[in-house]
């Protein structure tokens, strides 16, 4: 009896997989916070067998050497991944036996990394699941720039081959279950849906549906922005992850968190961006805890600097604490729930910003000066349309770019909210005037706003 359950990253943009029989299992690239992969398999009723990783991953920190060490299962790891932890390399064709009638076997599939492995379950000789990673993915594959720059044309051409040898050697039927496709930026690019097989990847993929040369130039034209993050993934799970630590941060008080904030550190209120918009802490920056806030956060943040979290309750800090984690921002300096009553100091006052739509930047346009529009999403998406008159400075890029930002009361916006209330809170927190355009972009055409469409 073969079964998967899925666990889904959904901050990240991944998933991770418990896959096995009635009595053994494996834990396909799983995320560092293994509470929650230990009670899937508890819920189950299976001891997890083995731990197996498609690579050495660039965009978050894995807990499959830690998984594998308190289950005591056996560690899988590509055997050409340089690591500097005992693991069980596994190469191409290498086969283990998993559960009645269950074997994993190992499919090289360079191309994401040099080392990527796939794993096909097979089920009394037959294929039933193919795990594969960063190779094939829903309508797409994973991004071949992750590794050395000089690499990434050769990468993408593996990757190509990889695909290929995916879709020759396994029925269309057969699941395709990546870890990478769902919003992570270690995907080439975004494509929808849930699930797949072969068979629809055979008919829609681009890399299985175009010549090597069109999907090697397509692939490289469409890379996008690298979080800045990444740089530190890699190097930490080649090292060996250090245990995930979950204990509540420390509580602070109004005159600790003015002291953190005086001495540079990050105060980071995670509220929604309506209420932080209404009223907040001088100095403090909006990571609102329903987008995404580990991305972003870990995008911008100097890397190292301490970070205090501010939330409406315990529970939305732990859950915050626990996305954090997961790309290597370990146990928050302090913590406060409550509002920015209970934050401030006696006799301080809090800050606001106005929120706005297109319709009524429009409006302001129209009875005098215009408006400095500030354009904070990314470079692929600007490329697709942009407001006449409008400022570039992708968000990643604000908190060091301050001074390219050009003076006067600043509208900003990106595509739908989420990453202009990032950019308003550092504006703020420097003392500038600003606006959170809070819409999607679309409503700019509706609201008569010229849109600059380059291609």
């Amino acid at each position: 009896m073969f079964a998967v359950d899925t666990l889904a990253i959904e901050g990240l943009g991944n998933r991770s997989y418990l896959a096995g029989g009635k009595h053994h299992a494996v834990v396909v690239d799983p995320p560092r916070d293994i509470d929650r992969v230990i009670a899937a398999a508890a819920r189950r009723g299976v001891r997890i067998a083995y731990v197996a990783e498609t690579h050495v991953h660039n965009d978050y920190v894995s807990g499959g050497l830690e998984l594998a060490r308190v289950t005591g299962a056996g560690y899988l790891v590509p055997a050409r991944a340089s690591v500097s932890f005992d693991r069980t390399p596994v190469a191409d064709g290498d086969t283990l036996a998993l559960d009645d009638g269950l074997v994993l076997r190992a499919l090289a599939t360079p191309g994401h990394t040099p080392h990527h492995t796939s794993y096909v379950v097979e089920d009394d000789g037959r294929p039933a699941a193919a795990f594969t990673g960063g190779s094939l993915l829903i309508g797409t594959v994973g991004r071949p720039d992750l590794v050395e720059p000089r690499l990434t044309e050769p990468l993408a051409r593996a990757q190509y081959a990889s695909a290929h040898r995916l879709a020759d050697e396994l029925d269309d039927a057969v699941p395709v279950l990546p870890t990478h496709g769902f919003g992570s930026f270690c995907s080439s690019s975004q494509a929808g849906g849930e699930s797949t097989t072969i068979g629809r990847e055979r008919v829609r993929n681009h890399a299985l549906t175009e010549d090597v040369d069109t999907f090697v130039a397509e692939t490289l034209a469409g890379l996008d922005d690298v979080p800045a993050y990444y740089a530190h993934m890699g190097p930490a799970n080649a090292a060996g992850p250090a245990p995930v630590d979950l204990t509540p941060p420390h509580r602070a008080g109004p005159d600790e968190i003015a002291a953190r904030l005086a001495a540079g550190e990050w105060v980071v209120d995670l509220r929604g961006r309506v209420a932080f918009a209404e009223g907040h802490l001088a100095g403090s920056f909006n990571f609102e805890a329903d987008g995404s806030p580990a991305t972003y956060l870990a995008w911008l943040i100097p890397w190292g600097k301490p970070v205090t979290l501010l939330g409406r309750s315990p529970e939305q800090i732990a859950a915050a604490q626990r996305e954090l984690v997961r790309v290597g921002i370990d146990h928050p300096a302090a913590a406060a729930s409550g509002g920015p009553a209970a934050w401030v100091r006696a006799g301080e006052e809090t800050r606001s910003f106005r929120r706005a739509t297109f319709a009524a930047l429009a409006t302001a346009g129209r009875r005098g000066a215009e408006p400095v529009v500030l354009d904070v999403r990314r470079n692929s998406e600007r490329s697709r349309g942009f407001l006449a008159g409008s400022y570039h400075l992708p968000v990643h890029e604000l908190h060091d770019g301050m001074d390219r930002v050009p003076p006067g009361t600043v509208w900003v916006h990106c595509a739908s909210g989420m990453r202009a209330a990032i950019a308003a809170s550092l504006l703020d927190a420097a003392g500038r005037a600003v606006v959170a355009v809070d819409d999607d972009f679309e409503a700019a055409v509706r609201a008569g706003l010229e849109v600059v469409r380059p291609h």
